[in-house]
């Protein structure tokens, strides 16, 4: 019987090619998993307030058994990422830095707070999610 991990991926919906490729990945190598991510088409994007997309990501993460981040450097200036990582920490949860490919510069602040740093490779983050994702 295969385990099914609740996962937090993090993303910028301008960055959503990298959110689908960490989605294939994770199908390539059978992980089953439930999506705990907001959704593109949430309103809470587009016509809701900053406490309400807070509210929405607080939420989704106190369920979760691992956060997956893209460690690419456009992590470092956004604010949602930083409120991912504090209520990720705040509830215990482990964090996976996912280094994007061909990348040379990283965010610090991800990769400081991350249990695990891992490569743009499918093998390397299901393996992270298996070490380190709890039910």
């Amino acid at each position: 019987m295969s385990k099914t991990y609740r996962l937090f991926i993090s993303h910028s919906w301008a960055y959503s090619d990298a959110y689908d490729k960490i989605i294939k990945f994770l199908e390539q190598e059978n992980i089953d998993f439930y999506d705990h991510s907001v959704p593109k088409d949430d309103p809470v994007h587009t016509s809701g307030y900053d406490w309400e997309l807070e509210a929405a990501i607080d939420a989704k993460i106190k369920g979760v058994s691992c956060v997956l981040i893209l460690a690419g450097v456009y992590s470092s200036y956004s604010k949602w990422i930083n409120k991912e990582i504090e209520i990720a920490n705040e509830y215990g949860k482990p964090i996976i830095a996912i280094e994007p490919w061909g990348s040379e510069k990283t965010s610090k602040v991800v990769k400081d707070n991350a249990d695990e740093i891992v490569s743009w490779q499918a093998s390397s983050i299901a393996n992270a999610i298996r070490k380190l994702g709890r039910e």
